[in-house]
């Protein structure tokens, strides 16, 4: 291959400018003993969800999203370089619904286990890798929080169809993993829940903001209370990121898209501001499907989300 001019590995960028690192080059294969700022993994499970999804592709999608970014931020002017350590994805049977979330809080386990990142993205799949993903997280960092962004409270009953990506919240919440008045979900929209589950979320003390809410109040008033909220409570806080709390023009990768939900500009500041508190530290991403996705337009917004999270940890 030396001697045949013009020829480079496959795979690489079309065109490479020697000024510019593309955010993707931050990923490194995580090692035995590797430590680093960022911690990576996919959780790739859709099996559970309600409607037809492929959410089970989006690690990898959002991992080449990534590519579309470069490393520098014109806002801050610097460049993030901290790696991303890739744990890879978690290996799911193609049949075993149930014991494939057993495996994801396994393996979640063994990877908080490591210690290896002070923060850590998990790239679903479908809202049902969060259970375990949570549930993990609870066995290292016991005192914590969840701020959820979501169109629905996915607080469905489980004896309607088993722990499906409706129910995560809920089995946290009955499980005793997480308390109810620790949880705080923004973005629920009209038309998409049943008046039973709004009024579970009461209930259990759980903290619900409405898109009205958000459109009324704005989304960092809200957040600059509510972190802090937490934060007088607990020593961790996790985001539960559900991207269908888009509008669908901004999300339509989106399993459930739906009209009247955030813009993109919003929650990219919102996930900024929320990664700029010392206690925020882990970062879940849900629900989108790269084989309706358009432009890849939803996987390129999650991607950008992670970017915004690492320039609030700068």
């Amino acid at each position: 291959m030396d001697n045949i001019r013009h020829l480079k590995p496959a795979g690489k960028a079309i065109f490479e400018d020697r000024h510019t690192k593309k955010a993707k080059e931050l990923l490194t294969e995580w090692s035995e003993g590797a430590k680093g700022e960022f911690g990576l993994v996919g959780l790739p499970l859709s099996k559970p969800s309600i409607s037809h999804s492929g959410a089970s592709l989006a690690p990898g999608a959002i991992r080449s999203s990534l590519q579309s970014y470069s490393t520098y931020s014109n806002e801050e002017g610097f460049d993030l370089t901290a790696p991303i350590l890739d744990f890879g994805d978690l290996n799911m049977s193609p049949t075993d619904v149930l014991g494939n979330q057993e495996r994801l809080y396994e393996g979640m386990s063994d990877i908080y286990q490591t210690k290896a990142s002070t923060n850590w993205f998990i790239l679903g799949g479908d809202h049902s890798i969060s259970y375990s993903s949570i549930k993990a997280y609870a066995e290292h960092y016991s005192s914590f929080g969840v701020i959820q962004f979501d169109a629905h409270h996915d607080l469905r009953n489980t004896e309607d169809g088993g722990p499906t990506n409706g129910t995560p919240f809920r089995r946290l919440l009955e499980d005793d993993i997480l308390k109810g008045e620790n949880l705080v979900q923004i973005g629920i929209r009209d038309f998409t829940n049943a008046k039973a589950y709004d009024d579970y979320a009461k209930e259990q003390g759980v903290t619900v903001y409405t898109m009205g809410d958000v459109n009324e109040q704005s989304l960092t008033s809200i957040l600059n209370k509510e972190v802090q909220n937490l934060a007088e409570k607990v020593d961790h806080i996790y985001i539960s990121l559900d991207m269908d709390v888009l509008d669908q023009a901004f999300a339509p990768g989106c399993p459930a898209i739906g009209p009247g939900g955030m813009d993109s500009t919003s929650l990219l500041e919102g996930i900024h501001f929320m990664a700029r508190h010392e206690k925020v530290n882990a970062l879940d991403i849900v629900e989108i499907d790269p084989t309706i996705d358009f432009r890849n337009m939803t996987s390129r917004v999650a991607a950008y989300t992670m970017l915004q999270f690492m320039k609030g940890k700068k």
